[in-house]
């Protein structure tokens, strides 16, 4: 099979096309057929950082995480999935597990579902890690209808899903962002649009909330910016965060009693333990999509397999708007 490979880390990485040996089906998995791959930035800290991330894989390397694709093979024990049948999920890319960026792969049957029926291939790639991440989120944060909740990075990857599945849970919904593109598509999916870099946050606290804060607060840009949700939080708010790699003074999250939830949605891959809670939520993402209540952004650039670096600079450029895909 096809396939493009990671040859080296840091400054030096590069993509290269090899055949590979197709992947030999497996008790508990299929092999599916590749239609496209998501580009998340965990893939591009792998590409930059190398074995200075504990989920690194060896080189060379077949990364993408994300995939949209049909079952090609189904391995003995499986029977929520034939052969024909359409899926995505998230399921490789990372230790020691063949990633999405190859014509074939084999994924854990717990780590997939049936894809949206509404969307495209390309769509239904770019939708499983950060579409995990955002349901995931707002569940440890315990989302109701009714609440005031806040998506710091509206329109990102995490940021755009989550703003969309807190409107289908009843919520009252704002995002930070800045620029015109950004707060466009905050707006865009119903949500009211903050402008972090014009406007203080005691004055968008006064203004949407009354001063009390925010019920729940998803924070997806994470590091520094904790004590600015700590800051927008209501007192027993909830926070959830895709990046706790820091340290922080608790005190004002203390004095609010707070609940901080780090969601980190590659450990069931990593452990082997609760992968089926991945499938789960996948379905049920797919059912929401369906429903009409949900769409993922995609950026307005294509890449295939021969242009995997391309595609991966596109994501670390900061220019794109929506999700990366690389079509197989």
């Amino acid at each position: 099979m096809k396939a493009s490979t990671l040859t080296s880390y840091g400054e030096t990485a590069t993509f290269e096309i090899a055949e590979l040996p197709k992947p030999t089906v497996t008790a508990g998995h299929v092999v599916v057929r590749v239609a496209a791959s998501s580009v998340n930035t965990v893939d591009t800290m792998i590409r930059s950082m190398g074995t200075d991330l504990p989920l690194s894989p060896a080189l060379p390397a077949v990364l993408g995480m994300d995939f949209a694709g049909v079952v090609e093979e189904v391995g003995e024990g499986v029977t929520a999935f034939a052969v024909g049948d359409e899926v995505y999920g998230c399921a490789g890319g990372l230790a020691d597990l063949q990633g999405a960026l190859a014509e074939f792969m084999l994924a854990d049957a717990q780590l997939i579902a049936h894809k949206p029926k509404s969307i495209s291939m390309r769509e239904a790639a770019a939708m499983p890690l950060v579409g995990i991440t955002a349901y995931e989120g707002l569940e440890r944060a315990g989302i109701t209808a009714g609440q005031k909740v806040l998506v710091q990075g509206g329109a990102g990857g995490v940021g755009h899903l989550a703003l969309q599945l807190a409107k289908h849970f009843g919520a009252d919904v704002y995002g930070t962002g800045t620029g015109d593109a950004q707060l466009a598509v905050i707006n865009g999916y119903g949500a009211t649009a903050i402008d972090f870099a014009t406007t203080k946050i005691a004055d968008y606290v006064a203004q949407y909330t009354g001063g009390a804060g925010f019920d729940i607060i998803f924070d997806t840009v994470g590091g520094a910016n904790m004590t600015n949700s700590f800051e927008a939080a209501a007192l027993n708010a909830n926070i959830a965060s895709t990046v706790g790699l820091l340290e922080i003074d608790l005190s004002r999250a203390h004095f609010k009693g707070l609940s901080l939830h780090i969601i980190f949605m590659l450990l069931p891959m990593l452990s082997g333990q609760g992968r089926t809670k991945h499938g789960e939520i996948l379905t049920k993402l797919a059912e929401i999509v369906d429903a009409g209540a949900m769409k993922p952004l995609l950026d307005d650039t294509t890449f295939d397999l021969d242009r995997v670096g391309d595609a991966y600079d596109r994501l670390t450029s900061g220019k794109a708007i929506g999700k990366v895909v690389v079509e197989a």
